[in-house]
């Protein structure tokens, strides 16, 4: 599974990485791909990272700076999540598919468009009685004449059944829907408190925008009413 999310902040070294590697230039790297695999630099760092991944126990998490358009994501193997973070979004959407795809075999794919200096890497782990906290931004691409809340739900491994949850208008109210500009980046952030009486293991966590007078979730371009993040909570 690939997903993808874009992160609002940046630094002047990720403004000028982002305008050199534009949409012809990552064009142009992506199908140098197809010829890459078959020169001696190529192998050689394929087979060293295929040495790496076998010599750790799996499953691994593969944390990928600078991806580039994925090149080398089918080269690694045991892995369960394969994150890749870049600064050029024409990069990414060339990651979206990448050379050797058949051959990737990692069970989670997420693309981040942000900066690698600025980017918040937040621990998965948490225990009972402790609190998760999970950083979402926000881009309006139109003005909005409702106010939404959302939530942000921790999930048993059913996906149906809710063990953890937060519900509050962007910012605690700070900043509704009714006032958001398109254009306009808004950073936000969850914090849910975990019950005492959970147990461990893996959970998922769910988020979504509703309005709050009718209930009414809105869709995903997929037509889905929520998001389920690709990460899972760990609890100890």
């Amino acid at each position: 599974m690939t997903t993808s999310r874009q992160s609002a902040s940046s630094t002047r070294w990720a403004d000028r990485a982002s305008a050199l590697y534009d949409e012809a230039y990552a064009r142009r790297y992506r199908a140098h791909d197809e010829e890459f695999e078959q020169s001696g630099p190529c192998r050689d760092f394929a087979s060293w990272l295929e040495q790496v991944c076998r010599s750790l126990p799996a499953p691994i998490d593969v944390l990928d700076l600078g991806c580039g358009t994925g090149r080398y994501f089918w080269a690694l193997s045991g892995v369960r999540n394969l994150v890749g973070i870049d600064a050029s979004a024409a990069m990414l959407a060339e990651a979206q598919a990448p050379y050797n795809a058949s051959r990737i075999t990692a069970a989670s794919v997420t693309l981040i468009h942000d900066d690698i200096f600025s980017h918040r890497f937040e621990p998965q782990r948490a225990r009972p009685a402790g609190n998760l906290t999970v950083f979402l931004r926000w881009r309006a691409q139109a003005p909005m004449d409702r106010s939404y809340k959302i939530f942000v739900h921790v999930l048993d491994a059913s996906l149906q059944n809710v063990v953890a949850q937060r519900d509050a208008e962007p910012l605690d109210g700070r900043a509704p829907t009714t006032s958001w500009v398109p254009g306009e980046v808004l950073e936000d952030e969850f914090a849910i408190g975990l019950p005492s009486s959970l147990g461990p293991g893996n959970y998922a966590v769910e988020v979504g925008v509703y309005e709050e007078r009718s209930g009414e979730r809105l869709l995903l371009p997929g037509g889905e009413s929520r998001l389920v993040l690709d990460s899972r909570l760990e609890v100890r």
